[in-house]
């Protein structure tokens, strides 16, 4: 069977074997429940505490302040209808943008059928938001913006300093969805006046199974799980240990080879990039050519179905997607790459190629070579012509 050359780094990251050995441990040995009170349950609560001051540390956060969950999906529906409901007797107005991850717009579309108003931000051509289109949206009564840093499907980096501070002048909450730009985009919760934050495991390099929510001390927001208490009465579950001294691994394997890597990506990132659009006519690239996370390629090809380019590529043992994993079986164009301006043959047309720490060179030489002769292909048998 031959090996895989993995390009799909934006939906899941394999485990890193560092971080699967630090986990062992705490499957049949180091076993105890956070919650317990005997000695191997005070043994977890402290391998739990020193997990939450590594990711505390990595974004200038207290430890207090850093809640664990069991996915980004679960983080932001929690921010959403924790910041919505705890605040809905004197705000009930909150600001996301047309480019989120499916978790924010659904939460969005639902607190809407429960009489919360909700304004969907546009972006411009390159996935940016306005920060005067921002501040005309806001109202006394918008509770949260809630806009995502690096995004999922074309790469393109929000400026979230300024829509940080915009909000902080206005009094409103802030939370940005940084799933994809956690590890690869330096982030300080205090600089850029963030109150609360996602990000998630299996996107660095550690399991499945673990996220965090970052709350800024003295946020009002409403728990959506009940039960036991855990995580400071925000988040009730027994805590899923493993996964959460997993996800510390790999935030503290980030902090000594991070800047390394952004830069060997961002290398690879370009030569891509440059390669496809000067072999293949009839290529654009989507997202902003500059602000755009290290790892990520949006390419739409003209007279191509990406589907059908996924699949050959696919027979080539060549992974990508044709955008967010999370949604790939629907057959509607992506919301984002509509959300740009393109049109729906330009959407249904485009592939999502990411980078990771496993990938080089010599595997994006064969993509290069292979690539081509596939795109030439679907195009003869088109119905529609460059």
């Amino acid at each position: 069977m031959k090996k895989n050359i993995y390009l799909d780094y934006a939906a899941t990251t394999p485990v890193d074997p560092r971080v699967l050995k630090s986990m062992f441990p705490y499957f049949s040995l180091r076993f105890g429940n956070t919650a317990s009170g005997h000695n191997l349950g005070r043994e977890a609560a402290i391998i739990l505490d020193r997990s939450r001051q590594e990711i505390a540390d990595f974004i200038n956060a207290e430890k207090k302040e850093i809640y664990f969950t069991g996915s980004a999906t679960e983080s932001n529906n929690l921010v959403l209808k924790g910041i919505a409901f705890a605040n809905r007797t004197k705000k009930n107005h909150l600001i996301v943008s047309e480019i989120e991850h499916d978790c924010i717009l659904e939460s969005s579309r639902w607190l809407q059928k429960q009489g919360f108003k909700i304004t969907f931000l546009p972006v411009d051509r390159y996935g940016l938001v306005s920060l005067e289109d921002l501040e005309k949206a806001m109202t006394p009564q918008t509770a949260l913006v809630s806009i995502i840093h690096g995004n999922n499907e074309i790469g393109t980096v929000q400026d979230i300093a300024s829509i940080g501070r915009l909000c902080r002048e206005r009094k409103i909450y802030f939370h940005t969805d940084a799933s994809q730009s956690f590890g690869k985009i330096s982030i300080d919760v205090r600089r850029d006046f963030i109150d609360l934050l996602t990000a998630s495991s299996h996107k660095i390099y550690g399991p499945k199974g673990a996220a965090l929510l970052f709350v800024r001390s003295g946020t009002a927001i409403e728990p959506i799980l009940h039960g036991g208490g855990h995580e400071n009465r925000l988040r009730s579950s027994t805590v899923n240990l493993p996964a959460v001294v997993g996800f510390a691994k790999a935030v503290e394997i980030l902090k000594k080879e991070g800047k390394e890597e952004d830069k060997r990506l961002t290398r690879l990132r370009d030569y891509l990039i440059n390669a496809i659009l000067k072999n293949i006519k009839g290529t654009h690239l989507n997202g902003h050519p500059k602000k755009r996370l290290n790892n990520n390629i949006n390419i739409s090809f003209a007279s191509v179905e990406g589907e059908s380019l996924m699949i050959e590529l696919d027979l080539h043992n060549i992974l990508v997607s044709t955008g967010s994993a999370c949604s790939s079986n629907t057959l509607m164009p992506s919301h984002v790459l509509m959300a740009i301006g393109l049109k729906p043959e330009e959407a249904h047309g485009s592939l999502r190629i990411s980078l990771g720490r496993f990938t080089k060179k010599s595997d994006l030489d064969y993509f290069i070579k292979i690539l081509p002769k596939i795109v030439d292909r679907l195009r003869q048998i088109s119905p529609f012509k460059i």
